[in-house]
This record gives structure tokens, C-alpha cells and sequence, in this order.
């Protein structure tokens, strides 16, 4: 089968360290850490008091108050990420065939702050259920990308990839397949995240995932550092355009880099640890070179999953180095979630941003706050430590993984005509 070509014409971001894709990519080239002392609720009594949040938002500036009130802050999030998509894609729409645009999402937790609102509200009560009518469509994932098509009247495919902390790079995976089946002409697609709530960090810290160096919040997320204590949580939204490449020439667009692959794989070990050797993630990776076509030479940047974790981060060392063999120490590898926190399910999103800046930019940003060698991570590997990297790109593969075993990995390279 002759498969269409897939191209990103447009991207949008909304995160913790920039909310915009340029002042998200001027942070991350500048090592800047979005974590602080939690400001969505009192976090006085919560072993981690810190999160990635998004600074100086105010949703009133983006959305009229009559449409917000209707939608959980993670929606919110993607319409605005997906607004600046489109702008910065140049899409005439009133000239595209809006049957044939699609809008497929990630989100591994969807309305959970509206669900929080609404049981706290209900147990302060007198047992009355006097539940807000907005709550049923406010909470479930599907509401993003129904209201980013409504808003603009894409009448393609239209849902949310649910897979953990790989929803937002599955849900670039079925956008690509569809693109390049010839199914539809453009897709919107990314993922978004608000999860610094009050269920979410009392979960993940009843879990022991989550950093507790409430300290010195701006350097807990450290991954490959041999005191990495757990993830730090964060909040936003990325958003790609996803366009068939003679679509996209024939209307004269700027064309970011080429989308060539994708794979996924279930570790079918664990609900919420990584297999011990990193073999699902080693099936995601080799799965997303065999669909590019590509050799393992061919890649040049790895943006890990990478989320400070004592397990996680050196089984997806050990499973890059089964999967690149020798080539893996010419490689510049770095975690981008050092600076913005971790997304879960929006992860893959800003993440593919950033690897597709990278190629743009021809330069790796940075894993920062690394103090301390991990004697259990072998010193030649280059994790692009502390400081960004020039260097040439033209491959970039970008991985995420979630609890429930779930893998996926991408790759973008720079455009080949």
C-alpha cells in the first residue's frame, strides 16, 4: 500500500514553563523549571506541596466566562492549544473541506477537577444530590475534542485516546493513520492535562510516585540523577496540526517537519510499574522505526519519558540500549519533563512539540537539575545534561509510557522533499 505523506503545519502549547509554543521552546532551550509551591488548592497537608502549574493564566483571556463555566479546566486547556494550532497552521477555514478534518485527543484523566468539585460539594450536604448539569459533560475525556470541533465545525473523526501518561502520542498515532490512509486531510491532535487537584497529588503521593522535595520544588524533578525521589505533576495542553503533504503544498503552508512513524506495545507486566527490563517500551520504539522504515542509525535525538522515577528512568535507558545497540552513544537523549513537570496524558504532546522544535532549531533542550551520577546509568550516554546542545537533527523520536503498560513512540524528521 502507497501510503500519503503526513506533515505538522501548526503547533500549540499552553504549559508551565510558556503559554505559547514559542515561550514554551524559549524555556525548555534555557533549562527553566515550572516547578513552585502548589497555588490550585492549600497543600499544607500533602507530603508533596509542589506541582508544575501554569503561570500567569487567566482563563478570561482566552475564552468567554458564559463558554468556560461549561467546560472542566483540561478542555479549556485544549481549545486553547488548539486555537493557537490552527492560527499558526494558516488554515483558511472557510475554504477547507471541513468533513474530511479530524480531531483526535489524549487525556489520561479528563474532567477530574469537576468530579472533585461536585462530591465535595455533595458531602458537605445534606445528601441531596443537587448536582450541576454541566458535571456529566464537563467530566468525561471526550468533551475536549467534541468542543475543539464544535468550536470550528470539524465534522471528521472526533475523540480521546485514553492510555495513561501515552494518550496524547496515541492519539498522534491514529491522527497520522488516518492521514496518511487518505480517511481525512487534516487532524487536530494533541492532549491535555489539569491535574494539580486535590484527588490527583493525594493519589499519586498515597502511591510514593510523586517527588517530596517540597525544599527545593524547582530542582525535584531530576531525572537520571542518582537522588530522584518521583515525578512532579504538571498542567497544560499541546496541540498539533497533522496535514497530507500535497494538501498542505497546495495551499502554500509552512511545513514544521514530517511525521513517519509510530508504535505502540503493552509491557502486560504490571498496573503501575514498567517491566523490569524495559521490554515494552523496547517493542514501542522498535515498532516506530519498522513503521518509518527507519534504521536505528537514523535517529539522532531521543526525548525520553523519562520522569525521575528510581524504576522507570533506567529501564527505558536499558531498553534505548537494547534498541539502539552502539548508536545509542551518538545519541543525544534528554527529558524535557525536568523543566515542565509531567503532563500524563498531554505528555506526548508538548513532548512531540518539543522534539519538532528541536529539528526546526537544531538543538536539544536540555535534562536540567542532574546533580549526582547514577552509578546504575552508564556514564557515555549523553542525556544532555544541565545545558542545551547544538547539533544536527534530522530524526527525533519521541517516547511515552503509562501505568497499565501502556507504550507509544513517535518519530518526526526534518522534510525531505
Amino acid at each position: 500500500m502507497n501510503f500519503k505523506r503526513v506533515v505538522i503545519t501548526g503547533i500549540g502549547a499552553l504549559t508551565p514553563i510558556g503559554n505559547t509554543a514559542e515561550e514554551y521552546w524559549k524555556g525548555l532551550v534555557n533549562g527553566v523549571s515550572g516547578s513552585a509551591t502548589i497555588t490550585n488548592f492549600d497543600p499544607e497537608k500533602f507530603r508533596t506541596r509542589f506541582a508544575c502549574e501554569l503561570k500567569n493564566f487567566d482563563i478570561n483571556n482566552y475564552i468567554p466566562r458564559q463558554e468556560a463555566r461549561k467546560m472542566d479546566q483540561f478542555t479549556q486547556f485544549a481549545v486553547i492549544a488548539s486555537d493557537e494550532a490552527i492560527k499558526d497552521s494558516g488554515l483558511d477555514l472557510e475554504k477547507i473541506n471541513k468533513n474530511k478534518v479530524g480531531v483526535i485527543w489524549g487525556s489520561g484523566i479528563g474532567g477530574l477537577k469537576t468530579f472533585e468539585d461536585e462530591m465535595i460539594a455533595f458531602g458537605r450536604g445534606d445528601g441531596t444530590p443537587k448536582i450541576n448539569p454541566f458535571f456529566i459533560p464537563k467530566m468525561i475525556a471526550d468533551n475536549s475534542s467534541g468542543n475543539i470541533s464544535m468550536r470550528h465545525g470539524f465534522r471528521g473523526p472526533n475523540y480521546v485516546t485514553v492510555s495513561a501518561c501515552s494518550s496524547a502520542n496515541n492519539a498522534l498515532i491514529d491522527a497520522f493513520n488516518y492521514i496518511r490512509l487518505g480517511r481525512v486531510n487534516i487532524c487536530v491532535s494533541g492532549g491535555s492535562e489539569a491535574a494539580v487537584t486535590i484527588a490527583s497529588v493525594g493519589g499519586f503521593t498515597a502511591m510514593r510516585a510523586m517527588s517530596e522535595r517540597n525544599d527545593d520544588p524547582a530542582t525535584a524533578s531530576r531525572p537520571y540523577d542518582k537522588d530522584r525521589d518521583g515525578f512532579v505533576v504538571g498542567e497544560g495542553a499541546g496541540a498539533l496540526i497533522l496535514e497530507e503533504y500535497e494538501h498542505a503544498i497546495a495551499r502554500g503552508a509552512k511545513i514544521y517537519a514530517e511525521m513517519v512513524g509510530g508504535g505502540f506495545s503493552s509491557d502486560a507486566y504490571h498496573i503501575t510499574a514498567p517491566h523490569p527490563d524495559g521490554y515494552g517500551a523496547l517493542l514501542a520504539m522498535q515498532d516506530a522505526l519498522d513503521d518509518a522504515k527507519m534504521s536505528p542509525t537514523e535517529i539522532d535525538y531521543i526525548n525520553t519519558h523519562g520522569t525521575s522515577t528510581p524504576l522507570g528512568d533506567p529501564q527505558e535507558l536499558k531498553a534505548i540500549m537494547n534498541c539502539f545497540g552502539e548508536h545509542a552513544y551518538d545519541l543525544n537523549i534528554s527529558s524535557t519533563k525536568s523543566m515542565t513537570g509531567h503532563l500524563l496524558g498531554g505528555a506526548g504532546a508538548i513532548e512531540a512539540i518539543a522534539s519538532i522544535m528541536a529539528i526546526q532549531h537544531q538543538i536539544v533542550p536540555p535534562t536540567i537539575n542532574h546533580f549526582t551520577a547514577d552509578p546504575e546509568i552508564d556514564p557515555k550516554l549523553n542525556l544532555t545534561l544541565n545545558v542545551a546542545q547544538a547539533r544536527k537533527i534530522n530524526a527525533v523520536m519521541s517516547n511515552g509510557f503509562g501505568f497499565g503498560g501502556h507504550n507509544a513512540s513517535v518519530i518526526f524528521k526534518k522534510l525531505e522533499k
